[in-house]
This record gives structure tokens, C-alpha cells and sequence, in this order.
């Protein structure tokens, strides 16, 4: 078994707001970098269910498939099916919980998992350049959820 990619941080907002910040408003702070085609113009869109796509949509209307949501519990924990740029069958699994520490303060719990789906050595890669990613990406978040005084 390849290990999870275990992640944890606290942003300073309700639970309320960083759930929504990144499942309502997450086209506002997904960075191109980290999209299929790299450009800014293109839309992120995360179908707010279980069953809903994650996907990029290009201004032409080109839409590029990211990920399946599996369960939706809001405010507290989502999770869904990841496979961009590769097939659906190879996807792994997120897992996002966010737990209220204070009434202004939220911790937020990622587990990334089901490397092994790749295969062994393509799965520990994977699993490499996912926590790269993860490291470039939840600034975005955080910048976009904190609330400010």
C-alpha cells in the first residue's frame, strides 16, 4: 500500500465559509497552473452533489474532466473520485473535512488516497508530484477563505 497524502491547516473563517469557499467559489482561487490547459480564461467547476463533475471548461465550451464527487455532507466534509489527465479508473480518492476550532477559526483535513489504484511505481510518482501540487495549491485557498477584520 502506497501512504495517503495526510494534510492539515486551520484558515480563519467559520466552517460555513471554507466549505463554500471551496466548493461554491472555487473557480475564484483555483490557479490556471494547476488546470489542464494552463490558461486563465478557462473556468473550474465543482457540481455541488454526489454524482457532480469536477471539471475545467474552456471558453470555447471544451470541457476537461477532473474528478466525480462521492459524498457530500455540508458544511462539515466532502469527498470526491480525482482523475485529471488520466482515466476515470485510475482515480484517486479526496477526502476534505472541515472542523471549526473556534467560531472564526477552521481546521481543514485533507486525505488524498488509493495511490496503489496506479500501480506501484507509478503510484508513488503520482503520489510525488500530488503533494507538490497540494504545497502550490492551498495558498490559493487560504488566501480566498480568510476573513479579514
Amino acid at each position: 500500500m502506497i501512504e495517503p497524502l495526510a494534510l492539515s491547516f486551520e484558515v480563519r473563517c467559520g466552517v460555513r465559509h471554507a466549505f463554500e469557499t471551496w466548493t461554491s467559489r472555487i473557480d475564484s482561487w483555483w490557479p490556471a497552473d494547476h488546470t489542464v490547459t494552463g490558461t486563465a480564461d478557462a473556468s473550474v467547476v465543482l457540481e455541488r452533489q454526489v454524482g457532480g463533475r469536477i471539471f475545467e471548461r474552456e471558453p470555447d465550451g471544451t470541457e476537461h474532466d477532473w474528478g466525480e464527487v462521492i459524498d457530500w455532507e455540508p458544511p462539515s466534509r466532502f469527498s470526491y473520485l480525482w482523475h485529471i489527465r488520466r482515466q476515470r479508473d485510475d482515480a484517486t480518492t479526496v477526502d476534505i473535512r472541515f472542523t471549526a476550532v473556534t467560531d472564526t477559526v477552521t481546521r481543514v483535513d485533507i486525505l488524498h488516497s488509493g495511490w496503489e489504484r496506479l500501480g506501484a511505481g507509478r503510484g508513488q510518482d503520482w503520489r510525488d508530484r500530488n503533494f507538490g501540487g497540494w504545497s502550490t495549491l492551498l495558498p490559493h485557498y487560504v488566501a480566498a477563505a480568510t476573513v479579514t477584520t
